[in-house]
C-alpha cells in the first residue's frame, strides 16, 4: 500500500438505492469500529471488518480479499494463476504477532471468472468458498457490493486496504499493520488516456482510482484487496485490485475489477444467503465525459426507456472479418481492445500488410497471439 500525506475533497454527492438479499443488506458494509472521515495510514482494529489475507500452503501471504457472506471471499482471478490450497484469514489485524480477533478458514472450492484474461487483466475476479461458515462479530463482517446499475463519477472518494508493500519493493515495516489509503475515481476514459499510449486497454469492467499527482495507490501484495466507497452509513465495494504500472506513479491510477459488472455472475455461484448488492449513484454530470486523447471513442447521448441504464455508450462499427482466416498468427503485428459485441466483446487484430479483423478474446489461438504480443507487465 502506497501512501503519502495528502488531503481528500469529496467531489460527488451520493444518494442510496439499495436492493438485494436483506439478510445481508442488514449487515453489510457497516462496520461498528469504523466512524472515521479521514484516516492515517494505519488501519484501526476493526475499522475494515471484511478485509480477507489469503496465505498459501506455506504461510506465506500472496494476496488480499473480501468477506461478501458468512461462506464466501470476493478476490482478484489472477491470485489463483498457481497457487493451490489457500487458507483465508479474517479479523487479522497484524501479519506479524498473534491476532486475537482472527479466524481461519481453508477453501472448498476457487472459481475464477470463465472470461478472465491474464494478458489484459479483463475479468479479473473469483470467488472463494470457505471449508465452513464464519461468525460475524465487530471485527468480521461482510461489504455490501455495488449493483448492477451503480455509477462512480470521477472524484468519487475511495478507500484501498491491505498489507501489500508501501512502495516498489519496500515490505511493510513490523508489526505489518494493515494499510488504508484514500484515492479518488479517476473514470474511465480518463484512464484509457494514461494506459492506451503504454499499450494497456482499459474495459468496461475495469475501474480505475488515484491520484494525477501519485503518491497513494495499492502496490504488490494488495491484489484482490477491497476498493470501498462510503454512502451514508454504508461501504460499498466498487472495485477489487487487479493492476497498475508501477504503484502511486504519477498519471496512472491503479486499475481495478469493476464489481458492479458481475452482480448477475456472482448471484448464479451464490444461490443462498446472496451478498447484498447496492446501487450506488453518483449525482450531477460525470467530469470524465470531458476528457479526450487520441484513440478515445467518441461518445453518443443513449435514448433508454429504462431509468438505471447507463447515459452514455460507446461508438464503433462492428468489423465483418472474424479471425482466424487463412493468416498465419506470424503475420499478426498488434491487437486492441474493442468494448463491441460482435456478438462478443472483441479484439481487433492488425496484420503486417495493415488488414484489420475481428477476433475472439475467448478461443485460445486468439489468446496465445495475444499473449505473444502483449509480453510482460510492468
Amino acid at each position: 500500500m502506497a501512501s503519502t500525506p495528502g488531503t481528500i475533497r469529496v467531489l460527488t454527492t451520493l444518494l442510496l438505492l439499495a436492493r438485494g438479499s436483506l439478510s445481508q443488506l442488514d449487515v453489510c458494509g457497516q462496520p461498528p469500529r469504523n466512524s472515521r472521515i479521514v484516516g492515517g495510514e494505519d488501519a484501526p482494529a476493526g475499522a475494515w471488518p471484511w478485509q480477507a489475507s489469503l496465505h498459501n500452503s506455506s504461510g506465506h501471504k500472496f494476496c488480499g480479499g473480501s468477506l461478501i457472506n458468512k461462506d464466501w471471499v470476493m478476490t482478484a482471478a489472477h491470485c489463483f494463476s498457481r497457487t493451490s490450497g489457500p487458507v483465508v484469514y479474517l479479523g487479522r489485524q497484524n501479519q506479524e504477532g498473534s491476532n486475537s480477533n482472527e479466524v481461519s478458514r481453508t477453501v472448498s472450492q476457487i472459481i475464477r471468472h470463465p472470461n478472465f484474461n491474464n494478458v489484459s487483466r479483463d475479468n479479473d475476479i473469483a470467488l472463494l468458498q470457505l471449508s465452513s461458515s464464519v461468525t460475524f462479530t465487530n471485527f468480521i463482517r461482510p461489504i455490501c457490493l455495488a449493483a448492477a446499475d451503480s455509477t462512480f463519477n470521477r472524484g468519487t472518494t475511495s478507500w484501498v486496504t491491505g498489507w501489500g508493500t508501501i512502495k516498489r519493493g519496500v515490505s511493510l515495516p513490523s508489526p505489518q499493520t494493515l494499510q488504508e489509503v484514500d484515492v479518488p475515481v479517476t473514470g474511465n476514459r480518463n484512464c484509457f488516456c494514461k494506459y492506451n499510449p503504454r499499450g494497456r486497454t482499459i474495459t468496461d469492467n475495469m475501474i480505475c482510482a488515484g491520484r494525477d499527482e501519485g503518491g497513494k495507490d495499492s502496490c504488490q501484495g494488495d491484489s484482490g484487496g477491497p476498493m470501498v466507497s462510503k454512502q451514508g452509513s454504508v461501504w460499498v465495494q466498487a472495485g477489487v485490485v487487479s493492476f497498475g504500472i508501477g504503484c502511486a506513479r504519477a498519471q496512472f491510477p491503479g486499475v481495478y475489477a469493476r464489481v458492479s459488472q458481475y452482480q448477475s455472475w456472482i448471484n448464479t455461484r451464490i444461490t443462498s444467503d446472496q451478498p447484498g448488492f447496492v446501487t450506488f449513484t453518483s449525482t450531477g454530470t460525470d467530469a470524465d465525459l470531458s476528457a479526450t486523447c487520441t484513440g478515445l471513442p467518441r461518445l453518443i447521448k443513449k435514448v433508454s426507456h429504462t431509468p438505471t441504464s447507463p447515459a452514455y455508450v460507446r461508438v464503433e462499427e462492428c468489423c465483418s472479418n472474424l479471425y482466424p482466416k487463412r493468416i498465419p498468427a506470424s503475420q499478426i503485428k498488434s491487437y486492441k481492445y474493442t468494448n463491441l459485441d460482435c456478438p462478443k466483446k472483441a479484439v481487433i487484430f492488425t496484420t503486417l500488410k495493415g488488414i484489420e479483423m475481428c477476433a475472439n478474446p475467448e478461443d485460445k489461438q486468439v489468446q496465445d497471439i495475444m499473449e505473444k504480443l502483449a509480453g510482460d507487465w510492468e
